[in-house]
């Protein structure tokens, strides 16, 4: 009954949704000059993901590749961690780690989220935790319980991020498994977990069931699970929160980086790994029908190496910025903006040069934007 409910609302939000954004004001190229990046924390070890509860309590929680989560709050970084796995994340491999959090949509009430890790063996786990009714700046260790578990071949790929969709549903993406060029076909096999966006209805069954209106429910040839394909590291994700179309940053192999456009509930799509590398020709087969290009793209010679995924400008405080995707570049620093005109084009430009080490971004529960630097460092843009 709940999931009956959260869809018909969602479809209701969707369609509430479109017609607002098809009466916003068409975005113009920002000019990243206008802006600046404010340290909010500091001292931080390989700070991976910056995400909110969405409790109303504007706590932040930031995730070390280590196996730690702090919550950030009135602008500290609290002395006691959230939730420390360090003892079951493996820590041997650069792409390794605990690399996602996304809290349930009923967090203020069931105190449930989960994380992505990749456990001491290498392999993939999504697993739920709660927080201490006590205190919920506090996850209990021992609430652990696995959703799913999936077996990785080589150390890198493992994707990682995680969020929960408009629709109350948990969506996982998952890399194509890793070594170069996708040796084991991943990305366009369809029985495969690896390569794919995972959609997961984690409350009406458990440990999860597969959403009957997931693209190949009924299909015997294809995982249940699959949501899309032909990824080969989707390593950050996001909703706008306006439209709830998804936009999809994924790491390419030897010369483009992509961003991959999902418009609202519609699944089903492949976007071409390891046929295509963004839009380019990668792999000797023939281009088949239906593979979908990306929105955005941009070579190695451009200035980078691994696409970080932001998010669509939806704050209040930047309101030049409103339906503005802004997205990164962990090698280069760079990071461009994007949108579609009026004309329904992409228009992607380059908003500003940094020297940080784009690992994410995030957004707090108003909408307004951070970035996660590697080195150490939380920031918010701001105006210049």
């Amino acid at each position: 009954m709940r999931k009956t409910i959260v869809l018909a609302l969602s479809s209701l939000l969707l369609a509430v949704g479109t017609a607002a954004a098809q009466d916003a004001v068409i975005p113009q190229v920002p000019l990243g000059s206008q802006y600046q990046w404010q340290e909010v924390a500091t001292g931080l070890a390989r700070p991976l993901l910056l995400t909110n509860a969405a409790d109303g309590s504007n706590r932040m929680f930031i995730v070390e590749q280590a196996g730690y989560i702090w919550v950030l709050e009135n602008g500290q970084v609290l002395k006691q961690p959230f939730l420390d796995v360090s003892g079951l994340v493996s820590r041997d491999a650069n792409e390794r780690g605990l690399l996602g959090l996304a809290f349930h949509a009923d967090f203020e009430t069931n105190r449930q989220f989960y994380i992505n890790y990749t456990d001491v063996n290498g392999n993939t786990v999504v697993a739920r935790y709660t927080a201490l009714e006590a205190n919920l700046n506090v996850a209990d260790p021992s609430s652990a319980t696995f959703i799913i578990q999936i077996d990785q071949p080589y150390p890198n790929h493992n994707g990682g991020d995680l969020a929960f969709g408009p629709d109350g549903y948990l969506y996982i993406g998952m890399g194509d498994g890793g070594s170069q060029g996708d040796p084991q076909r991943n990305g366009q096999n369809p029985q495969a977990l690896l390569g794919k966006m995972l959609r997961l209805d984690v409350d009406s069954a458990e440990p999860y069931a597969a959403p009957p209106d997931n693209p190949y429910a009924t299909d015997p040839n294809i995982a249940p699970e699959v949501w899309a394909m032909g990824l080969r590291n989707p390593w950050r994700f996001s909703f706008d929160r306006l439209t709830d179309d998804l936009y999809i940053a994924d790491v390419g192999q030897n010369q483009w980086e992509e961003i991959n456009f999902q418009p609202a509930g519609q699944g089903g799509v492949n976007y071409g790994w390891n046929i295509m590398e963004a839009s380019a020709r990668y792999s000797g087969e023939p281009v088949q029908d239906g593979l979908t290009p990306p929105v955005a793209e941009y070579t190695h010679a451009e200035g980078g190496c691994s696409v970080t995924g932001g998010y669509v400008y939806r704050g209040t405080e930047l309101p030049a910025l409103n339906g503005v995707y802004l997205f990164g570049d962990y090698c280069s620093g760079l990071i461009w903006s994007t949108f579609r005109d009026a004309d329904g084009a992409w228009r992607t430009n380059l908003f500003m040069d940094t020297d940080f080490s784009i690992s994410s971004f995030g957004e707090d529960e108003a909408g307004e934007l951070y970035l996660v630097n590697q080195g150490g460092t939380i920031l918010k843009l701001v105006r210049a």
